[in-house]
């Protein structure tokens, strides 16, 4: 039985999908009369280390969300204290987020003292178990927070064979459900008013923040394909760099597509998304490596058909010519595929989109949550 929890992860003042989704997860409890709260970060990252501009939001505080802002996670004997304080309040469970390995050693040492008090069970919410970027000692880090665990949920197949290579205790897997703090879809003309686009242009999106992984660079070059550079359509990049902006200016310039590319690469607030999200025709995940991608559960809020490549577990989520088109990492099989969504139609995949999205709820999560804490 779960009476109480703890979710340990970003949360606000801390802005980003993280924090929404833990947010999201810990009201969903709530609503099943299950006392939750949240343990987020005073330090997160230290600045040296955080690739964007700020790491906090200007949106107003969640008011149905009990926050606790307090760990620290370069100081050890901030671990300690609140490893001590959640041994004391002695939860049924906590829910431990995990994307970096950075911060396996706070993360690993906090849950290992609660866990002492041989009540408390500790279930990893994975979202990475070896990171996209590799850095020296990543193993070893993720290792010894593997160990503090009482089992593991994920959010793919391919997270799920990670978490594997650490440890065998009891795992479940739940698709990562669909954001809906964002607000309600707009009529993709008044969203087009809203940021200065024309009604009659062809826009395609890449949202989130800008690392090599996600392949932005190969989007770039299959806009200057001749076949989509002639059907004059428009990619709309919308999200902050988290490395050396320069190269792609320079792809844009040399390929000549500085008209063919709207940037608007600055942080954008949950109150602003859905104006960027529905003034497109369709979002593009050019990813040439992913677990899973927070892009396609806000492409299915708000029922805007995608293009994924054939990495990770991006298929899995995206049903090929069904909510739109899988294709291979590269430049020429994006082109293609961009092509083939306009040349099928929204329209076309907007019945499809509407079922599978069923599938992502946040109360499927929650159960599974509490499905796996019976196992253990």
């Amino acid at each position: 039985m779960v009476n109480s929890i703890v979710i340990i992860g970003p949360a606000w003042p801390l802005r980003g999908g993280l924090s929404a989704f833990d947010e999201k997860l810990a009201n969903t409890f709530t609503k099943k009369n299950i006392k939750t709260s949240i343990e987020t970060f005073s330090l997160q990252y230290p600045s040296f280390l955080f690739p964007g501009t700020t790491q906090y939001s200007t949106e107003p505080a969640p008011t149905n969300v009990n926050i606790h802002v307090g760990i620290n996670s370069i100081n050890p004997f901030n671990w300690i204290r609140i490893g001590l304080k959640l041994k004391r309040q002695k939860p049924d469970l906590i829910i431990v987020r995990y994307w970096i390995p950075f911060l396996a050693p706070c993360l690993g040492t906090i849950c290992g003292i609660a866990k002492s008090n041989k009540h408390t069970k500790v279930i990893a919410i994975v979202d990475n178990m070896i990171p996209h970027e590799k850095r020296f000692g990543d193993k070893l880090l993720t290792t010894y927070f593997a160990k503090k665990m009482d089992g593991f949920l994920t959010m793919s197949e391919k997270v799920t064979k990670d978490v594997k290579k650490f440890s065998n205790k009891p795992s479940i897997l739940s698709p990562h459900p669909i954001f809906e703090h964002f607000g309600n879809a707009i009529p993709k003309q008044e969203a087009r008013k809203l940021i200065g686009l024309n009604n009659d242009d062809k826009i395609i999106l890449f949202f989130g923040f800008i690392r090599h992984y996600k392949g932005l660079d190969m989007l770039i070059q299959a806009m200057a394909s001749t076949n989509v550079k002639n059907e004059n359509i428009k990619l709309m990049i919308v999200g902050e760099f988290y490395e050396d902006a320069k190269p792609y200016h320079d792809l844009i310039s040399t390929l000549a597509l500085t008209n063919n590319i709207i940037l608007h690469t600055s942080f954008v607030a949950d109150s602003e998304v859905k104006k960027y999200v529905c003034s497109a025709d369709f979002i593009i995940q050019p990813y040439r490596n992913a677990t899973q991608s927070g892009v396609t559960p806000l492409a299915y809020h708000f029922e805007i058909p995608m293009l994924v490549t054939n990495v990770g577990a991006l298929p899995d989520t995206v049903p090929n010519n069904k909510v739109g088109i899988v294709v291979e990492p590269n430049s020429d099989a994006i082109a293609n595929g961009i092509m083939e969504l306009y040349k099928n139609g929204a329209e076309t995949y907007l019945p499809n989109i509407k079922e599978e999205k069923k599938k992502y709820s946040w109360e499927q999560m929650a159960e599974n949550f509490i499905n796996l804490h019976q196992k253990i």
